[in-house]
């Protein structure tokens, strides 16, 4: 069988929460949080080492200050920037419900508004990025607006919730005013993922290096996420070497990176070495088992002649996507590539359509449609995927796919 590249995507989310903790401490640049200065905790009080052992030193120096004074601001936005990067390496949910709910005991006693937690609040628009609530984030991000015009990381967080949103218009005017009022790490990320979006790959790969660029060397989890991103972006246009040495950079950075180790599995399938491939994807399992990597594990297993093994890690990876880690539309295109049980993937497409319109829920909803034989529905979603210009390898397939029929149907 075929076994598509699935290269690690810059999400809204967590480009959001990247740069809502902005510090030194804070993990990335410009493509996705960094820089010198700590925006989300002015104090300076978030540790400046942002490997395995200093983000658990920091979550552990801050839950003793927390305990000891319940509503220390400082410490609750750093012990949940702590929380939110150590969410994004080991893919545990529950960290993030941790640092709202630090966040909602600092801002509990506020008054009707009041906006004497202003740290707090930004830093919680991070957490309900990183939790898909996308809403709830820019509900946060418009309070901090209305006290602080003119932070450039409260336009940084509309973007994000705007573009997860499938509100385009919306996202690429806050990231361009986010980069009028501040050109750094965070801005430069997000224009990136704009300019990605657009199916300008190689203005994304100048600002992603920009961004990493300007990323604090001391902050290592940022130093790999951006490195990541460069490679996907590489791979994305076909270098697969560049992508190759990208990735091993991130790994060599922060050892056991999800998405260093991603990106090396995806570089491996590139070239044919499935096997390899496989060994990497299976070392992630090992660590943090993730619906994706199980679903690729899966395609990879299928594809070398393992049929119930690959059986195995396609079930595992549709209960985790229906419980663990609910996204209808992953779960629906999952099910579509896979043609497993296809009236859930078009009532699952349909459900995640009706809450947003970004263009991967789009293509869901498309392929959903596609391989349930609705074709002129397909057409339609599949328009909507492909509004902005995105280059994306397996929208562009689907797309393909869908004319081709359409084609032959209108021969007929």
């Amino acid at each position: 069988m075929a076994i598509r590249i699935r290269t690690s995507r810059v999400t809204a989310a967590w480009i959001v929460v990247v740069a809502l903790t902005i510090g030194a401490t804070i993990w990335q640049s410009p493509a996705h949080r960094r820089r010198e200065r700590d925006d989300a905790n002015p104090q300076g009080i978030v540790s400046s080492r942002t490997d395995r052992d200093g983000l658990a030193q920091t979550i552990a120096a801050m839950e003793l200050r927390l305990r000891r004074q319940p509503d220390d601001e400082r410490a609750a936005v750093a012990l949940a920037d702590a929380l939110l990067r150590q969410t994004r390496v080991t893919g545990n949910a529950g960290l993030a419900l941790r640092a709202e709910e630090v966040l909602r005991r600092v801002v509990a006693d506020e008054a009707a508004g009041d906006a004497a937690h202003y740290d707090a609040h930004r830093m919680l628009a991070a957490v309900y990025l990183s939790q898909h609530r996308f809403r709830d984030a820019i509900r946060e991000a418009d309070r901090c607006r209305a006290v602080r015009p003119n932070d450039a990381w409260t336009a940084g967080v509309l973007g994000d919730a705007h573009i997860e949103l499938g509100d385009y218009d919306a996202a690429f005017a806050a990231f361009d005013r986010m980069s009028a009022l501040r050109p750094d790490a965070a801005s430069y990320a997000r224009t990136s993922y704009a300019r990605e979006l657009q199916g300008d790959l190689d203005g994304a790969l100048r600002l992603m290096t920009m961004a990493a660029e300007a990323t604090p060397p001391l902050d290592a989890e940022s130093v790999a996420w951006h490195h990541a991103q460069i490679g996907h972006l590489n791979l994305e246009l076909g270098r697969v070497d560049a992508a190759r040495r990208a990735f091993e950079h991130a790994a060599f950075v922060f050892p056991g990176h999800p998405l260093a180790v991603d990106g090396l599995a995806q570089v491996e399938l590139a070239a044919g070495r499935r096997e390899a491939a496989l060994r990497l994807v299976q070392q992630r399992i090992a660590a943090a088992p993730s619906p994706a990597d199980l679903a690729l594990a899966g395609e990879l297993l299928d594809a070398l002649g393992h049929r119930d093994e690959a059986e195995r890690d396609y079930k595992l990876a549709e209960a985790a996507w229906r419980s663990d880690v609910p996204e209808p539309a992953k779960l629906a295109r999952f099910l579509a590539e896979h043609h497993r049980t296809i009236d859930a993937a078009v009532r699952l497409a349909e459900q995640a359509s009706a809450d947003r319109d970004d263009i991967f829920t789009n293509d869901a909803l498309a392929w959903a449609y596609f391989n349930h034989g609705r074709l002129a529905d397909a057409r339609r979603a599949i328009g909507r995927a492909l509004r902005t210009g995105t280059r994306d390898r397996d929208i562009r397939r689907h797309a393909a796919a869908i004319a081709v029929a359409s084609d032959r149907m209108a021969t007929r």
